[in-house]
């Protein structure tokens, strides 16, 4: 069979809502790779925020910042970043109605002073579960108590920014920051339907997997993706396979070729197995 080539959204498809990964999926990465198949991360997240637990099951290369980052073996081969002028522009128009926001950076996330407060007041405010709330202690919690909010993003390299339960409608920002940035809703469900991600036009997975591609010579055709979110859209369209997770909204299910189940009921596990990347 001929080598495959796997790019793996993180949020919704690796890492569950709660911010753990499920033992099937390290299995079946780690599988998938020692059968002869590559694996790589295709992810909004900055590379700041890929955690060990992540990076240590193993991957080939990464796709990060929705495509602004991308590196294969250790060498980068692609980092946009926005000009501080622009990031300026961000913080002038989100500051005066109150809305707290995030800049991802390759070396770390930096954040609105309330960025903190208001992240853990979505997030707890819909959960009343004890248990999944001591999940999202150790998962998604983690990430929030690493924004940095004592620093001045404009002297940092920025790839994305991130605002949340924003009190102006998504196509307001989007007439903002038109032919600037692309704005789309957040691929992190839980922090809220009003969250948003800004990123520079015509960056997106599909643009940082083609770097990929182009780098090992591998034809499209012997691709395959797997995603949950409104920023998986480009890369499911473009790939050989696209394949959305149980969880994602209709609209990713739509551009998808096929869907399989969600990260906690062994989502990558059972679309590994149907494409013949592992046994069982």
């Amino acid at each position: 069979m001929t080598p495959r080539s796997v790019f793996l959204d993180v949020d919704g498809t690796l890492v569950d809502e709660t911010g753990q990964i499920p033992e099937s999926a390290r299995r079946a990465v780690r599988e998938a790779r020692a059968n002869g198949h590559r694996v790589f991360l295709c992810t909004g997240r900055s590379l700041a925020e890929l955690w060990p637990e992540i990076l240590d099951i193993g991957f080939d290369g990464l796709v990060a910042a929705a495509g602004a980052y991308v590196q294969v073996g250790g060498v980068v081969l692609r980092h946009d970043h926005i000009d501080p002028a622009e990031i300026r522009r961000v913080v002038d128009f989100f500051d005066p109605l109150g809305v707290q926001y995030y800049f991802q950076a390759t070396d770390g996330v930096y954040g609105s002073p309330g960025i903190r407060a208001k992240l853990r007041q979505l997030i707890t405010g819909s959960v009343t579960d004890e248990d999944l709330l001591a999940e999202l202690q150790r998962g998604l919690f983690r990430f929030i108590n690493s924004i940095i909010v004592d620093a001045d993003p404009l002297a940092v390299d920025i790839t994305k920014a991130v605002y949340v339960d924003a009190t102006v409608p998504l196509d307001e920002i989007r007439a903002e920051f038109s032919g600037s940035f692309d704005v789309i809703p957040s691929s992190v469900p839980m922090f809220g339907p009003n969250s948003g991600e800004i990123q520079l036009p015509g960056v997106h997975k599909a643009a940082g997997i083609d770097v990929v591609l182009e780098h090992l010579g591998v034809e499209r055709a012997d691709t395959l993706a797997l995603g949950d979110s409104y920023n998986d859209l480009e890369m499911l369209d473009h790939v050989g396979v696209g394949i959305a997770m149980g969880n994602a909204p209709q609209r990713v299910r739509d551009v998808a070729d096929e869907t399989t189940a969600a990260p906690g009921a062994d989502g990558i596990l059972l679309a590994f197995r149907r494409h013949h990347l592992i046994g069982g």
